[in-house]
């Protein structure tokens, strides 16, 4: 018998968090899905591949991998670094050879071992920022406004932290494509052998997916000369399941992050602040989660159209706020602009508005790395 008698489908966004109406129209789609008890958009939600990216979906009983697609574990972590705002020499920085799309060096076997992780065709990547809106950036602490709160995460106002965007690279490509070759798209009953093989794959690439972040942060530090700790890890793209009073439910985020920590970091885009906030509802009707980030505005063909028109590449590199982009694939430069980005300030708004976050602190951007084209 089912504990629910109808699926909730909850918006949380208000007008100023434009939402295109195709967004809308699958988040009720897969709301309708067997199983599926609740469905959350947040004001970053956005068109995906038949699943709305901005999303977090509550099932009973059954799992849907295509749900949260095959970037499993794609998240972000933030590092304190060993710097304050007095030893930024952003110029110096921007010509460092990081090279973070290029095999690292240092030993693989020791990172798997550190994270309970089996060998796999994909490791030769780990390290490696990947593509699309992935990034490592160093960033600044802008203000603060929840002081008790600030000193509990445990960074300084001066301190330099860097925040890590990326993913499971093929891995989790790999176990989705493993999944829905057997047994399709339709969803997996929890208790069936597909639904145990699946998880145990999609919990080793969340995994992967984490130690490839912290590899990521060691080396853009290590160039710079300077080493760090991590402060939080956020997984968006993640089947995690909940223990209720109603018995255990499923949640499936799609570029969203989970409430059941202390702390979130919300990610802006590389031209406008990030936010450290505390969740103040962890709740079901949310499906214990909220916004990964500003969300994209423009589809990447849209912003390379819009944004060459109004913008000379070199333009891009430096940002309104005064931060440094090393981004040398053009069409890149074009489509991550922060033009191509909703206001991060009105997700976050939305987010306060609808009692689900508290502001802790900002971070100004200072070094965006997204790639280069070739190794120095």
């Amino acid at each position: 018998m089912n504990t629910f008698t109808k699926t909730q489908v909850r918006l949380f966004a208000s007008a100023r968090s434009w939402i295109e109406g195709e967004a809308v129209r699958q988040l009720y789609a897969v709301a309708g899905l067997d199983g599926v008890r609740i469905a959350a958009g947040f004001p970053d939600l956005q068109p995906g591949k038949g699943t709305p990216v901005g999303a977090a979906f509550v099932t009973e009983r059954v799992v849907y991998p295509h749900l949260i697609g095959g970037d499993i574990g794609c998240g972000m972590t933030l590092f304190k670094v060993d710097l304050v705002r007095s030893d930024v020499q952003l110029d110096r920085w921007a010509r460092l050879p990081f090279n973070l799309e290029h095999m690292w060096e240092g030993s693989v076997g020791d990172v798997l071992a550190d994270h309970d992780l089996l060998p796999s065709e994909f490791d030769a990547s780990i390290g490696t920022v990947g593509a699309g809106n992935h990034f490592a950036e160093l960033q600044a602490v802008e203000q603060v406004y929840d002081a008790r709160g600030f000193k509990a995460f445990g960074l300084g106002k001066r301190q330099l932290v860097a925040l890590v965007h990326s993913g499971s690279r093929g891995l989790g490509e790999k176990v989705l494509e493993n999944h829905v070759v057997l047994y399709g798209s339709q969803g997996t009953p929890v208790d069936s052998f597909a639904a145990e093989e699946y998880l145990a794959g999609h919990d080793e690439a969340v995994r992967w997916a984490k130690a490839n972040r912290e590899v990521i942060a060691r080396r853009l530090l290590s160039t710079i000369g300077v080493s760090a700790e991590t402060l939080w890890d956020g997984c968006h793209n993640s089947i995690e399941r909940v223990e209720t009073t109603l018995g255990p439910l499923w949640a499936h985020r799609k570029g969203a992050v989970s409430t059941r920590g202390r702390f979130v970091v919300l990610a802006g885009s590389r031209g406008s602040l990030s936010y450290l906030l505390k969740p103040t509802s962890n709740g079901p009707t949310h499906a214990w989660s909220i916004a990964h980030g500003a969300g994209r505005k423009w589809s990447r063909s849209e912003a390379r159209l819009r944004i060459r028109e109004r913008f000379d590449a070199s333009h891009l590199e430096r940002t309104a706020l005064g931060g440094r982009v090393v981004c040398e694939e053009r069409d890149l430069l074009y489509e991550e602009a922060p033009a191509a980005y909703k206001d991060v300030e009105a997700v976050v708004g939305d987010l306060v508005d609808a009692g689900l976050v508290s502001v802790v602190a900002t971070f100004r951007p200072l070094l965006t790395y997204k790639t280069r084209k070739r190794v120095r």
